[in-house]
């Protein structure tokens, strides 16, 4: 990553990273602006704060209506992941496809992708470490029996499930497996 780019949305202060034009890395909003200069400090501590190129401003621009509840389809924008496990490079691409309001389990993602029942976790680690948030729409892949499942962004699973809902997304009424901590 070389550049990188912070923004207010309705839902917090988010930030893009890129490489030319392809976006490299993505931070869902945060409470403050200082929370997610920290995290973009310690996540990508090599880039530059820059202006956007256009587009990469028409993905910024993606973010703040999807975050205001409008119908946005990430799946065109140019990414460069680097080098990923095969199998998380799998995941990513499957998950990509998963449209406005569609959810798949961890457990589904496995077998679409030819992999035993207990790849699940390994879906689970993926997502967890998916650079790309809101572009590659990992708050779509749930646990088993309508629950959230783990959310490694700011907020935790409440912010997954704030997401499902700003979808409209049916979302399981269980408390999530796994809470923010808010720093």
């Amino acid at each position: 990553m070389t550049h990188h780019h912070i923004f207010e949305t309705a839902a917090g202060f988010a930030a893009i990273g890129w490489s030319g034009t392809a976006v490299t890395g993505f931070r869902l909003p945060a409470s403050s602006v200082p929370e997610v200069e920290r995290a973009v400090l310690r996540r990508w501590p090599d880039s530059t704060a820059a202006a956007p190129p256009a587009a990469v401003a028409d993905v910024v621009a993606a973010a703040r209506r999807y975050f205001a509840g409008e119908r946005v389809d990430f799946s065109g924008v140019a990414l460069d992941l680097g080098d990923q496990a095969p199998f998380f490079a799998r995941v990513y691409a499957l998950v990509r496809t998963l449209g406005w309001a569609e959810t798949m389990t961890y457990g589904a993602v496995a077998k679409e992708l030819g992999a035993e029942p207990q790849a699940a976790r390994t879906v689970g680690e993926a997502m967890a470490r998916n650079p790309v948030p809101l572009i590659i729409p990992c708050h779509r892949v749930t646990a088993a029996g309508g629950k959230i499942g783990g959310f490694s962004a700011p907020g935790g699973s409440l912010s997954k499930a704030r997401m499902l809902e700003l979808e409209g997304a049916a979302v399981a009424t269980a408390s999530p497996a796994q809470m923010g901590f808010g720093f």
